[in-house]
């Protein structure tokens, strides 16, 4: 079950929810770099990129692209008053002495405990780890954003992950566009739902049991 745009906006909308004043925020490829479209303006945060920048803003409009100005996927960034140029060495700095407050990643796989697999499926050609390893074991929280099921409908939130991990026990929440999934004493707990999915739609396509909150919320 793939994901459209407006699904993916969507996941980006609900991770910006994660995001709070203050913060220091590493945002991955992918999903991930749509989240600060979606900050409200009363929140100001300063986003980190592992090339060397903290103070991204939004997205540029089209035609608007500053050919020196990219987050570590490559692509392209505006900055906001304040943002900062830096050495990678120094990037990578700030992340291993924990100075990061979150960071949103896609995945390939997570299993139940936190698990996460996202640099490469043995056998295809992909980027590498990057900054995944650090960023997942050293930010103060962890939250993975991605497709619930990849391309041939296997789910993507498993037991345990048969992919090579990039980290253990370090996601601590999980959005799709079916779910929001809490990570919690090695359980995965259904939060919300995003609609129009229902609980037993999150169930069938999940390869793992499920704890159902009772305050189960719908996100809109």
């Amino acid at each position: 079950m793939g994901v459209g745009i407006d699904f993916r906006q969507k996941i980006a909308k609900r991770a910006a929810q994660e995001i709070h004043n203050g913060m220091i925020v590493n945002l991955g490829i992918g999903i991930p770099s749509l989240v600060p479209d979606h900050l409200p303006d009363d929140v100001h945060v300063m986003f980190h990129a592992e090339n060397g920048v903290v103070g991204i803003g939004p997205s540029p409009e089209k035609g608007n692209e500053d050919e020196n100005l990219c987050n570590a996927g490559g692509f392209p960034i505006t900055i906001l008053d304040g943002a900062s140029y830096f050495d990678s060495a120094t990037a990578f700095g700030m992340i291993r002495r924990g100075l990061l407050d979150l960071t949103v990643l896609g995945a390939l796989q997570v299993s139940e405990k936190g698990d996460l697999a996202n640099w490469i499926v043995p056998g295809k050609r992909v980027p590498g780890i990057g900054g995944a390893m650090d960023l997942a074991q050293k930010a103060k929280r962890v939250i993975v954003v991605m497709n619930h099921t990849d391309k041939a409908g296997n789910p993507k939130i498993v037991k345990e992950c048969s992919l090579p991990l990039t980290s253990k026990r370090c996601v601590d929440l999980i959005i799709t566009e079916m779910a929001v999934i809490e990570v919690k004493n090695d359980q995965l707990v259904l939060k919300e739902l995003m609609q129009p999915y229902t609980v037993d739609d999150v169930i069938k396509n999940t390869g793992t049991e499920l704890v159902i909150s009772e305050d189960l919320k719908i996100f809109m």
